[in-house]
């Protein structure tokens, strides 16, 4: 392995960026300005940061608040490979301010490393959202993700318990009404007149599907009346409000279990 491989991918959110590496380097003492959170994929390290002396193996999170002197260093010789997010601090206060629903736009990450399959899974999916060139048109899959990974993990991101469940019905019809709309996370918590983070939380559970989610489910039911009625699959994924004809594809095999062109052929 190289002393040292880091590769800076490009990042579909303004104020994140997405790091991977793989490397046997030791780092000095440093600091970030940003955030950071992320994952450890393969080998393990040691880290002395203003929380402490802490180390980090496969399947473990990690965390950097901005300003924090920490360092880090392989445990054994085989080094170690992680991915990583860095972000503004303006994405994490208005992160927090949602997310606590108004009671704090200040939040930090409070533990250097820690084991939860739940959050290594939200940020699999959400370093996958960022990094993927042919989401583009999916703010709402990557809001999403950055608000219920950080919900597990800011120290002031926890809702209180005593909530009661919201009605997400106007949110819903909004979509229903017209699933191809360009549609945000923010119209869709004004319509319903919650936060973005409660809307995501209730939607999932009165829906059974995150917002994202059921648009794509609704666009893709769109998309197979129109190819049942004999659309051609371009002009369908257009008319169904897909980026392309390869991005319906890959969504309606995922929930049919067949192509377009197979469907449409046995529909003659």
């Amino acid at each position: 392995m190289p002393r040292g491989q880091f590769r800076m991918l490009q990042s579909a959110t303004a104020g994140i960026d997405a790091v991977e590496a793989e490397t046997r380097h030791s780092f000095a003492r440093h600091t970030h300005d940003q955030f950071g959170i992320g994952l450890i994929y393969q080998g393990a390290q040691k880290s002395l940061s203003g929380r402490g002396m802490i180390e980090a193996g496969a399947g473990d999170m990690i965390t950097v608040n901005p300003g924090e002197v920490h360092d880090g260093a392989p445990i054994g010789d085989a080094g170690r490979s992680w991915r990583m997010l860095y972000f503004d601090p303006s994405v994490i206060s208005t992160a927090a301010e949602d997310i606590s629903q108004g009671r704090s736009d200040a939040g930090e990450f409070a533990s250097p490393a820690f084991t939860d399959a739940e959050a290594a899974n939200q940020f699999r999916m959400l370093f996958a959202a960022i990094t993927d060139p042919t989401a583009k048109d999916e703010t709402i899959r990557r809001e999403e993700r950055l608000l219920l990974l950080l919900a597990s993990v800011l120290a002031t991101g926890r809702p209180e318990r005593c909530e009661k469940p919201a009605t997400v019905s106007a949110a819903k019809t909004m979509i229903d009404d017209d699933p191809t709309a360009a549609i945000t996370l923010a119209d869709l918590a004004a319509e319903a007149r919650l936060s973005r983070f409660q809307l995501v939380r209730n939607f999932a559970k009165s829906v059974g599907l995150t917002p994202h989610a059921y648009i794509v489910q609704r666009r893709i039911d769109l998309a197979r009346r129109l190819i049942g009625k004999g659309t051609p699959l371009a002009e369908a994924a257009v008319a169904a409000g897909f980026a392309d004809q390869s991005h319906m594809t890959r969504v309606f095999v995922s929930k049919y279990g067949l192509s377009p062109g197979a469907y449409a052929e046995a529909r003659k």
